[in-house]
């Protein structure tokens, strides 16, 4: 009898201990996070939305959710300049031919107003040219503008300027730049546009050849006339918390420069968050805030010379959510989050959209993704 007590425990024991590893592993390993960046927010009154449009800016936080806006809010101790949106919905993000988007295919339903397959930039599900809302912009006469933080060959701002079935022909896709015909073009990337490529072309000199002026400094770019190529970087810009301002004087400079070559013309300017996606990718939450963070600063910038303009049109939104990211701890006092991810790619969960100033009453709902790019578009006449 006393061996089969002793057994009976030993079981015991043993169920215990798996129920309760079982358990811990159930649980998800929460990465806690603060700044020490908090900012304080303006308030900043939209113009009336019977206004008049006359410039567009088109603001995408790449991979940025309302989960991960949340977040941000939480940090900056519930406060954000998306908070001075008036008019916000939901954009529905899938593509042609998968519920789960990738940047290809989201962004080209943004800029061109066109659901496509996954992988497509600028170009339908039959690989044929979709033109963006830059294109439609320079055929009117508007002056027209990309800044990223990203390299140039990245899929949002190829899906603005270029042409591709596949994301990844990264040779063909640089060559479009030649003729995309914006005006301001600023990110990273001279390692795709400079020398080594299989064809022996020199895509920045072609580019200087038909008039660029190539800046590959920030104090470069900030003296550049238009039509001005800034290549900040090889790849990537420095992430957020090592490059400073550069992001936001990048966007500033294309402003003031396409403002007033524009006249009464107007502009439009695609201008992206494109790292926020790389480190919720990566499962880095600090480098993920730091860099959405960075993104709510420059929209705030942008809102306070629209605000003084009095006829631009601005819409913020997504071109889909990343890291199946849930905020599940932290402090609204202390700016402190407590997350966990749930994968490493994107999602299919609906993004929110935010419009401001004039035009913005065209705007509110659920949208697909292809229909908010082409109310966008509409301004552009």
């Amino acid at each position: 009898m006393k061996y089969l007590w002793h057994a009976i425990l030993a079981f015991v024991i043993t169920a215990m201990a798996v129920s309760c590893r079982q358990q811990e592993e159930s649980e998800p390993v929460l990465q806690y996070y603060t700044t020490e960046g908090t900012y304080d927010v303006a308030c900043i009154e939209s113009p009336a939305a019977d206004a008049g449009v006359r410039n567009v800016i088109l603001m995408i936080g790449d991979g940025m959710g309302l989960e991960q806006t949340s977040c941000a809010w939480v940090l900056n101790k519930g406060k954000l300049y998306f908070d001075n949106f008036p008019v916000v919905g939901l954009s529905r993000t899938y593509s042609a031919d998968n519920l789960i988007t990738d940047s290809g295919a989201g962004g080209t339903a943004l800029a061109a107003g066109q659901k496509t397959g996954n992988n497509h930039v600028g170009t339908d599900i039959n690989n044929q040219p979709l033109y963006s809302i830059l294109y439609k912009a320079h055929s009117l006469g508007w002056k027209t503008g990309v800044v990223t933080t990203c390299h140039l060959a990245d899929a949002t701002p190829v899906d603005f300027c270029c042409h591709n079935e596949h994301r990844y022909n990264t040779e063909p896709i640089i060559a479009d730049y030649v003729n995309c015909d914006v005006d301001y073009i600023a990110g990273g990337g001279y390692a795709f546009f400079g020398p080594g490529r299989g064809d022996g072309r020199i895509i920045a000199d072609e580019m200087v050849a038909k008039g660029y002026t190539l800046a590959r400094t920030e104090e470069e770019l900030m003296a550049a006339p238009l039509p001005a190529l800034g290549l900040l970087a090889d790849d990537n810009l420095p992430v957020a918390l090592e490059r400073g301002d550069m992001f936001r004087h990048m966007v500033a400079r294309g402003i003031e420069q396409l403002s007033q070559a524009a006249g009464d013309k107007g502009f439009a300017m695609m201008i992206e968050g494109s790292c926020i996606d790389d480190w919720l990718h990566g499962n880095d939450i600090g480098k993920a805030m730091e860099e959405l963070l960075d993104f709510d600063r420059t929209i705030g910038d942008v809102l306070k010379w629209a605000a003084q303009d009095g006829h631009t049109l601005v819409v913020v939104t997504a071109d889909h959510a990343t890291g199946a990211l849930t905020l599940q701890d932290g402090n609204l006092e202390e700016g402190k989050i407590g997350v966990a991810f749930g994968n490493e790619s994107h999602n299919g969960i609906a993004v929110p959209y935010y419009v401001w100033g004039p035009g913005s009453d065209a705007f509110g709902g659920i949208l697909e993704n292809d229909e908010l790019g082409r109310r966008i578009a509409s301004f552009v006449k």
